[in-house]
């Protein structure tokens, strides 16, 4: 029973219980929903209730966030599943899936980010010893602005690609 003396059905529970479940504040959750990206129900007293999968969902825009995704893309991937219910696992994999892409191309341009930091970026500031040798005259510069090894759009003599 809730403090209200209404009864919860088991996979319900209090928005205060989803804040501490996923470390997320209420006023966050609360924006979530404003947004569209989680769904609460209502008891009788008019109080949020959260079907226990919310967590996940809720999880899954918490870790997208810190990777810098959008509320945008975020909302997106999340459009195929269902709002009333827990996803099957079938449809959090048709989900997953369409943002593996995105995922991958960001741990690419990471690894390349991480691998060329001390090193020439191509960004054609010529600035360190390597920068001479690897982007003789501002090669990478003529293609566009911007750290042009680092993100991929220009090949990388270096690494030969």
């Amino acid at each position: 029973m809730a403090a209200t003396g209404v009864a919860l059905k088991p996979n319900q529970l209090p928005i205060g219980e989803v804040a501490r479940r996923t470390g997320l504040s209420v006023s966050a959750i609360r924006f979530y929903e404003e947004r569209g990206l989680v769904t609460a129900g209502r008891n009788r007293g008019g109080q949020r209730r959260f079907a226990r999968s919310d967590i996940r969902r809720l999880s899954f825009i918490l870790i997208a966030q810190n990777m810098g995704f959008s509320l945008q893309r975020i909302a997106s991937a999340l459009s195929g599943l269902p709002t009333h219910r827990a996803p099957s696992k079938a449809e959090w994999a048709k989900m997953a899936e369409g943002f593996r892409g995105d995922l991958e191309d960001r741990i690419a341009t990471l690894s390349r980010f991480r691998d060329r930091l001390d090193t020439c970026i191509g960004c054609g500031c010529l600035s360190l010893d390597d920068c001479g040798l690897y982007n003789t005259d501002d090669k990478a510069g003529r293609t566009g602005s911007g750290p042009r090894y680092v993100i991929g759009t220009v090949n990388d003599p270096q690494r030969g690609n």
